[in-house]
């Protein structure tokens, strides 16, 4: 089921930071990007989340864009995870895969529960205006693409 064009699944989920992230509070001030990650074992998650981690500042200041990287861990997992890689945003917790389900779907993989990866784009009035979730592991959209695209008007960039 695609959530492209409909009113993004709300959320509320513990944070590295401590304290509770609510997507539509996030909302009230710019856009934001959801993430789903597998875990903090994924390297793939965690090549991802870098190229968000880059941009993560510009479009925040710039474009007043949140990072929402959900990841199906405890939040113990994801601050060792949020350290290692030195992320300039923090990681929301999602441990039993129930904002996950909402969005892309879960599975069971040799890790245990894990989300399908997927990258969402939520504009101000909490409408998805861009959604990729990956056939494999590997499948990821980039932050660099979705700042053009955020900054195009939520338009592809490339035009495709």
């Amino acid at each position: 089921m695609s959530l492209e064009n409909k009113e993004a699944p709300e959320f509320t989920l513990e944070s590295t930071a401590g304290g509770e992230v609510t997507l539509s509070n996030r909302l009230e001030d710019g856009p934001a990007v959801v993430l789903i990650n597998r875990g903090h074992w994924c390297s793939f998650c965690a090549e991802q989340l870098g190229t968000f981690s880059e941009v993560s500042y510009d479009l925040w200041f710039n474009d007043d864009v949140d990072i929402l990287p959900v990841v199906t861990d405890p939040v113990a997992d994801l601050v060792e995870m949020r350290d290692r890689f030195g992320y300039d945003f923090q990681l929301l917790a999602d441990p039993d895969g129930e904002v996950a389900d909402q969005y892309s779907g879960t599975e069971e993989t040799s890790h245990g529960l894990t989300g399908i990866a997927a990258t969402y784009v939520v504009d101000t009035d909490g409408v998805v205006r861009y959604e990729q979730v990956a056939d494999h592991p590997a499948d990821r959209t980039y932050g660099n693409w979705v700042r053009y695209f955020v900054r195009d008007d939520f338009e592809d960039p490339f035009g495709a």
